[in-house]
């Protein structure tokens, strides 16, 4: 736990930001001091400084939306630090996911963004089982109902397909990979273990380089 190339400021403190593992999206700005990054470190849980209370905090020690801590990085100058997280919850105190929440410039999201931010919901859906939640209707009616859910919108693809209408593919297809998503939370896998696969798939020499034609 060697922290000599941590440069901390005059009162003690590095800036931290906190971003979700999975979707890289930027979650908290945070401090730490010295004491805080070893707590961090030893426990693998979110610990910072309040500046305003002058103590240590650990997230979710009252509102028990706890981070796992997977990584901790350091930057170039030595001089901030990234805690990259499994978030069990909302960052924000306002029960937002993120403390950014507010655009003052919308941009495109990419595909792997958004997949990662609509498991991320899921997996949320999953934990608290909201009322009224689509997500917790399909859960409690079953792994075969969910099974059942995707042959049907795998049908829906394919008639789109055939119908040649690129709009209504987008759509169906939209649907299919979100109960794709529903499935692999239900069996604790997540996009990465995709990721994972398919990645090693699309190397040289792998099923995809002959009779798949990629």
């Amino acid at each position: 736990m060697d922290l000599s190339a941590v440069r901390f400021d005059e009162k003690g403190l590095v800036p931290v930001v906190v971003q979700d593992a999975r979707t890289g999206e930027v979650l908290t700005l945070a401090y730490a001091n010295r004491e805080a990054l070893e707590e961090t470190l030893r426990t693998r849980r979110s610990t910072f400084f309040s500046r305003s209370r002058q103590a240590l905090w650990r997230k979710g020690e009252t509102s028990g939306h706890t981070q796992e801590v997977v990584e901790v990085l350091l930057d170039c100058d030595g001089d901030a630090v990234v805690y990259r997280v499994l978030p069990q919850g909302p960052a924000c105190h306002t029960g937002e996911r993120t403390c950014f929440h507010r655009a003052l410039l919308e941009g495109e999201k990419d595909l792997g963004f958004v997949v990662g931010q609509v498991y991320a919901t899921i997996k949320e859906r999953l934990r608290t089982l909201p009322e009224g939640s689509y997500v917790a209707r399909m859960h409690q009616a079953g792994l075969d109902r969910i099974l059942k859910k995707i042959g049907e919108e795998a049908g829906e693809v394919i008639l789109a397909a055939k119908n040649q209408n690129p709009e209504e593919l987008r759509h169906e297809a939209a649907d299919l990979l979100f109960h794709l998503l529903l499935t692999l939370a239900e069996l604790g896998l997540t996009p990465e273990d995709l990721a994972k696969t398919l990645w090693e798939r699309h190397r040289p020499r792998s099923p995809y380089d002959g009779s798949h034609g990629n």
